[in-house]
């Protein structure tokens, strides 16, 4: 009994010097935060994303205070969060709101499985290991890492095997973009109007892509031959949109045959 005593009264006296140690060198050595990175940190939304190339909301608000990054970095403050900044530390910056677009519908019922896949459920571990679980090299692999990333609750796996976008939720932060081994997740400007091409299949041999994916872009032309201001042109082996020059006539999307092509919401 009385070493349980001992033990204890020793252990209490043990953790109180060392809290005390603490507390006098923490007052010691401590360094005095700039105000202006606090006064930052309050225009910023806290969500620690990413979007701005900084760890976390606390580094780019060291970063801007210091003047080593810009103010309009912030994707999910928007606008508004480069304007408080811009109040503290001067200077102007637009935001351009950006969306997630999935560059992929390979889905399922029209996407071929090279086999039973049995290894990691990571789309990054089966793309190092099998180059695709699909025969399309560039698919997407469906294992969802995009979604797990996603702080925003903006994406989700659909019931077809790919991941969806919600786009009022989509903040832009880019973090399923980087995620993604096969980037077919693009950042697009929110108000970029015109056609775009949801595939990412490289392969320029069409009765391949046809057969791998029926959803596959079969590199036909059509678009490119039927659009008004020759604003579409190949570029290996996917259809590539000129946008200071597209009208959204919506030509190509009607000539796509695979349903390719589709206008941007």
């Amino acid at each position: 009994m009385n070493i349980i005593l001992i033990t204890a009264v020793f252990a209490l006296v043990l953790a109180f010097s060392l809290g005390t140690a603490l507390g006098f060198f923490k007052k010691i050595f401590a360094v005095e935060e700039d105000p202006l990175i606090g006064q930052i940190r309050g225009f910023l939304p806290g969500a620690n994303c990413g979007a701005c190339g900084f760890p976390g909301c606390d580094g780019y608000a060291a970063a801007v205070a210091k003047g080593e990054a810009e103010i309009n970095k912030c994707t999910v403050g928007g606008q508004t969060a480069a304007n408080g900044l811009s109040s503290l530390v001067g200077g102007s910056a637009a935001v351009v709101p950006v969306i997630a677009v999935m560059a992929c519908r390979g889905t399922h019922e029209k996407a071929k499985l090279k086999g039973e896949y049995i290894g990691v459920k990571s789309c990054r571990a089966a793309k190092i290991s099998t180059g695709s679980i699909k025969l399309c090299s560039w698919g997407c692999q469906g294992f969802g890492d995009c979604v797990k990333v996603c702080k925003f609750d903006a994406l989700s796996m659909g019931g077809d095997g790919i991941p969806h976008v919600d786009a009022a939720k989509c903040t832009g932060c880019k973090a399923c973009s980087n995620e993604c081994p096969q980037h077919i997740i693009w950042a697009i400007p929110r108000e970029q109007k015109g056609a775009r091409p949801l595939c990412s299949n490289l392969n320029v041999n069409k009765a391949m892509v046809a057969k791998n994916c029926k959803n596959g872009c079969i590199k036909c032309e059509l678009c490119v031959k039927n659009c008004p201001e020759q604003c579409i042109r190949m570029a290996n082996g996917i259809p590539v949109v000129d946008y200071s020059k597209c009208t959204s006539c919506g030509n190509c999307v009607a000539k796509c045959p695979i349903k390719v092509m589709v206008m941007t919401p």
